[in-house]
């Protein structure tokens, strides 16, 4: 069933309500791809293309047809979304009969019924860009007021992902700060356990778990964990 189209207004504010903390990137992007098809006028399907170094995916993607022109271009190595996604820039294609850049792309558009399409470059970080794909089923489907509808909401899409990657990497690192402090804590409560049964410091006491560690190719944070739970009765 089609969507009910929205106001550039309403799209954008519905752009800012998302919560970072509660949807993941994937989910973002589907909500950008999702309100940029409601709003932006002539747009039929839309997608977003992430390009990692040399790899380009379409990471979300409001149906078959827009897939199925993305992954054409990822296959050949080149087309309107691959050159947006390295310029930055937005790259149309009025008419995809008369398309002349990239010929096969344009005719396999042309087959699928598409007339138009328009790329925005999404800056979003060093090691990752992408691009807005809007595609129109007539030619010139996109008039200027489009065009400039869909750079603005690129800008709001841009800085949607780019927090949703900051967020993701925040959690990851908290995560990993979490299991470092409870490796340390393990650690600890073993060269305790073996100070105490050996009458040594702490420095010989590490030094007698990374020599465990050593010989028994375990993790020190591993072999810490055995003796703890060994003392505590638990097995380990």
């Amino acid at each position: 069933m089609a969507q009910t189209p929205l106001s550039p207004q309403d799209a954008l504010a519905e752009l800012g309500r998302i919560r970072l903390d509660e949807a993941g990137v994937d989910e973002v992007l589907r909500s950008v791809a999702g309100l940029a098809r409601r709003s932006i006028p002539g747009a039929a399907e839309v997608s977003v293309t992430l390009l990692r170094d040399t790899t380009a995916q379409s990471v979300a993607t409001t149906g078959e047809l827009a897939l199925e022109l993305d992954e054409f271009q990822y296959e050949q190595g080149r087309g309107p979304c691959l050159d947006a996604s390295v310029s930055g820039d937005a790259v149309s294609v009025p008419d995809t009969a008369e398309e002349d850049r990239w010929p096969d792309w344009a005719g396999r558009a042309r087959d699928a019924g598409v007339g138009s399409s328009l790329s925005i470059g999404l800056p979003i970080q060093e090691a990752v860009v992408g691009t807005l794909n809007v595609y129109g089923l007539a030619t010139r489907a996109f008039d200027r007021d489009a065009q400039e509808l869909a750079k603005t909401f690129a800008a709001y899409a841009a800085v949607a992902v780019a927090n949703a990657h900051l967020y993701e990497n925040a959690a990851t690192l908290a995560e990993q700060m979490r299991t470092a402090m409870e490796s340390r804590a393990v650690i600890e409560q073993a060269k305790g356990i073996i100070m105490g049964e050996r009458r040594c410091s702490a420095d010989e006491a590490f030094a007698i778990l990374a020599k465990l560690s050593q010989d028994t190719n375990r993790k020190v944070r591993d072999v810490a964990a055995a003796l703890v739970a060994r003392a505590e009765g638990t097995p380990g």
